[in-house]
């Protein structure tokens, strides 16, 4: 068959330049709209409650038909993202993010449907290098942005710009082979598919957790409570992002690599990594911190998504896992937000790294080489 890593990795990277340009959009929107950081936060959080519904039904919807579904839902998830550069109020950006969680949510099982078809039909690792792309495109994206605006690019110049970079990968989604309908499924294998989906999903979650709160907190982190420079404290997000970029890269180089010694690493690496991070007191401590945990659990939920689509050639545990993982993102900035007010930032990031742990649990009790 034709290899099918160009286009994912496409769609994947397209994906994140969105991603990446739009954080380093927010104070320009922030200031275009007028409204308070409360207001602005108000509007972002119709991104998670668009996306969860959207991808229980893409995950009806897309199983046996990976390829239009791909192509279709990074389309729709253009159209919204240039939906959003036309807003002029908070309630019109909250309903423009509305549609772009749920096609971004839609184009998450999508993208994980079609790799791992195409993980079972060519015998080839692919979940690590597409989704590798990710990170990639968000460190690129967001400095890049950052420069357009500079050059005096508005917000609706690079919106358009990244849509058209959407719908051009949209385009090579066409390339995959067409699906072969979704396959049968029934009884007893079904609930076996949707239990190890739920353990699965409920571990992802917490990775995705930490993730979101190194994201999110990691530069307060450095430029508040360490002193750092604003260009100091925003590589911190860069060196998580790079270092779990080269775990998923070394783990794809490594396919004996056992699933025991991933999940061991990510349990006591991640967890400690972020430990390191926030108690470190300096900021050279804390990225490296950072780093490990990138470099320790950027691997774990492509391999999770890699095992559920062997095992599963209905989609069933593919697209369910990545909904149940999904609530990390959800999860993070609540939790992150209580812990910080009870123990102040630094113990809240040390904290939040207790959710890797049920890792190690997972490493231990698996049995026998993976």
């Amino acid at each position: 068959m034709r290899n099918p890593l160009p286009p994912l990795v496409a769609v994947c990277a397209a994906w994140g330049v969105f991603w990446g340009s739009w954080s380093a959009l927010l104070p320009a929107v922030k200031e275009h709209l007028g409204t308070s950081t409360a207001g602005l936060g108000l509007a972002l959080a119709a991104t998670p409650v668009g996306a969860i519904p959207a991808m229980a039904l893409a995950g009806r919807l897309a199983r046996g038909r990976e390829r239009g579904a791909l192509a279709l839902c990074s389309a729709l998830f253009a159209l919204s993202v240039l939906a959003v550069g036309r807003v002029d109020t908070p309630a019109q950006l909250a309903a423009a993010l509305l549609a772009v969680g749920a096609t971004s949510g839609a184009l998450d099982i999508a993208l994980n449907l079609a790799t791992g078809r195409a993980e079972r039909e060519s015998g080839r690792g692919l979940f690590q290098p597409v989704h590798a792309a990710f990170p990639v495109a968000v460190i690129v994206a967001a400095p890049a942005t950052g420069l357009a605006r500079d050059l005096g690019a508005g917000t609706t110049a690079v919106l358009v710009t990244a849509a058209a970079i959407m719908l051009a990968a949209a385009a090579t989604a066409l390339a995959l082979p067409p699906g072969r309908g979704p396959a049968p499924s029934g009884g007893d294998g079904h609930r076996r598919r949707w239990t190890a989906a739920v353990v699965l999903g409920v571990l992802a979650a917490g990775v995705l957790a930490v993730e979101n709160a190194v994201e999110q907190w990691s530069a307060l982190l450095l430029e508040t409570h360490q002193g750092a420079s604003p260009l100091l404290a925003g590589a911190a997000p860069a060196a998580y992002m790079a270092a779990l970029t080269a775990g998923r890269l070394v783990v794809h180089a490594l396919p004996r690599l056992p699933e025991r010694a991933l999940y061991l690493v990510a349990g006591l690496g991640g967890g400690g990594g972020i430990a390191l991070a926030g108690l470190a007191g300096t900021p050279a401590l804390s990225l490296a911190g950072f780093a490990l945990t990138g470099l320790a659990l950027g691997p774990v939920v492509p391999a999770m998504l890699s095992r559920a689509a062997a095992g599963d050639p209905t989609g069933t545990q593919v697209s369910a896992l990545s909904a149940i993982s999904y609530t990390g993102f959800v999860v993070s900035p609540l939790l992150m937000a209580a812990l910080a007010a009870w123990f102040g930032l630094p113990a809240a990031l040390a904290a939040i790294g207790l959710l890797a742990l049920p890792l190690v649990v997972l490493a231990v009790a698996s049995r026998g080489p993976e």
